[in-house]
């Protein structure tokens, strides 16, 4: 599997991540409630907080580092940057897309007409952009033609994301079916909204492929961009209503669940 060309390990990667939010979002076939538990929504938003701060650490930012002292350069320097660049890219699709978060009254972004199951689902691509890239990355970085990464840290990183993609597709699904929707259009939608994962995959190899020693660079940009997403929106909404512990032990459980697998497989 070593010698797959990076895309297509890349692609396998994404698509295992997507499939789960998918399963993730099957799961409103199965509740007769139109919304999940808010204590179980609490965990679950932490811990995807968790494994994403593990993640950017341990899959994105130490490999960027690595990498870059691998061509010569001074590990720090595409890391600084390469994050600093990510986390100005979330911030600016964070003011210019439409979306709506569940729970929320109001819509961000600029204005638009769009429908608010619509502005839903994009509230959720925006979490899923970095969590494909930084995927596709470390399945490419696996093949000789990219990095020096293997196969066991890529695994690592899809099954950590994978983990907290489930619940992310049934944090959509379900307030989809208390909008209006049916339990198809409901799972459909929800689906969808992890299908930028493999999008963003591929865009992110393309340019490991195309742009020589890029690699230290967009790693440290998906770390950038996770980080945004967890601060600006997971860590806050994780601790909604009077209460925090549940929020705060499921950020420590994510990211302890993503270090282990890291660790232990990469």
């Amino acid at each position: 599997m070593g010698e797959a060309s990076p895309l297509l390990l890349a692609m396998l990667g994404t698509g295992f991540t997507f499939l789960a939010t998918a399963a993730g979002a099957a799961m409103v076939f199965f509740f007769r409630r139109k919304e999940a538990d808010p204590h179980l929504q609490r965990i679950f938003l932490g811990f995807a907080a968790g494994v994403m701060i593990a993640a950017s650490v341990w899959s994105l930012l130490i490999p960027s580092i690595e990498e870059a002292e691998a061509q010569g350069m001074a590990g720090w320097l595409p890391a600084a940057i390469g994050f600093t660049a990510g986390g100005l890219f979330l911030l600016l699709l964070d003011r210019l897309l439409p979306h709506l978060h569940p729970g929320a009254s109001e819509a961000e972004g600029l204005p638009s007409s769009l429908h608010r199951t619509t502005m839903l689902v994009l509230a959720v691509t925006l979490h899923n952009i970095p969590e494909g890239m930084a995927v596709g990355l470390a399945f490419a970085s696996a093949s000789p033609e990219t990095g020096g990464g293997t196969i066991a840290g890529a695994l690592a990183l899809a099954i950590g994301m994978a983990l907290q993609n489930f619940p992310e597709g049934m944090a959509v699904s379900l307030p989809l079916k208390k909008e209006g929707c049916s339990n198809l259009r409901a799972f459909l939608y929800g689906s969808l909204s992890g299908i930028v994962e493999p999008i963003a995959g591929l865009i992110g190899v393309l340019l490991a492929v195309s742009v020589a020693g890029i690699m230290p660079w967009i790693l440290a940009f998906a770390a950038g961009a996770m980080i945004y997403v967890v601060v600006e929106e997971l860590i806050p909404e994780a601790h909604l209503g009077e209460h925090s512990h549940s929020g705060t032990l499921g950020v420590m459980a994510g990211f302890l669940v993503m270090m282990v697998l890291d660790v232990a497989l990469g």
